[in-house]
């Protein structure tokens, strides 16, 4: 049965389940969203996802959207093994709380930092949020120490959905420099990880590009 996923490369979102889906050899057929011409905003996607957001999965008659859920999701349904999202319990609990920390915490600080500039309410990013996503970092710094990973010495969930964050930041030139563990890190994901620049860095790097183009827009006038 063929899966759909509706996503936009840019979206760091989109970005773990292409990572998540090549780790496992899923093959998905993609359908581009295009959100700034409003296709998200056509009835037809809308009755698929009530939302309007990107990803968005159709595997048969399920309809799935969250990134992490859909991470997740796939793993348990479509790898050959458990080692992405290990069944044991603490494992598996440890994996969860860096998901919702990628959501609640590391992603968010990054939104709060450019959503006014994105939106034109500001000229320039806020020191004071460039701060706040620099203490993301550090948390997720401390969180690395130990091992090559997220949870362990091995690739797992985590890892998709922290570095499609963490490529972002490092494509936008927030300084990572203070955070010897993220970068070592950072370094073994792309190189580790399946068609890594096709899935994530290239994205990353659109999103860089945009925000560029805003701050440099902003600079001229």
């Amino acid at each position: 049965m063929t899966i759909d996923f509706y996503y936009a490369p840019p979206s760091p979102f989109c970005r773990s389940v292409l990572l998540t889906a090549k780790a496992i050899g899923l093959d998905m057929n993609l359908k581009l969203v295009d959100i700034s011409n409003g296709e998200n905003m056509k009835p037809e996607f809308i009755a698929i996802n009530p939302q309007h957001c990107v990803p968005t999965l159709v595997d048969g008659d399920l309809k799935l959207w969250e990134s992490r859920a859909i991470c997740t999701y796939l793993i348990s349904k479509y790898a050959k093994d458990d080692s992405l999202y290990p069944k044991d319990l603490k494992t598996r609990a440890n994996i969860d709380r860096l998901l919702y920390f990628d959501m609640g915490t590391l992603f968010q600080s990054f939104m709060n930092c450019v959503r006014p500039v994105f939106k034109g309410e500001a000229k320039s990013l806020d020191p004071e949020k460039i701060k706040t996503l620099q203490e993301a970092l550090g948390f997720l710094n401390i969180f690395l120490e130990g091992h090559d990973f997220a949870v362990g010495n091995s690739i797992t969930v985590a890892d998709f959905v922290l570095v499609a964050c963490v490529e972002t930041f490092d494509a936008c030139e927030f300084d990572l420099s203070a955070h010897k563990n993220v970068m070592a890190w950072l370094e073994r994901c792309r190189q580790q990880m399946t068609d890594y620049d096709e899935c994530n860095a290239n994205g990353a790097k659109v999103i860089a590009s945009w925000l560029k183009g805003k701050t440099k827009q902003e600079d001229t006038e």
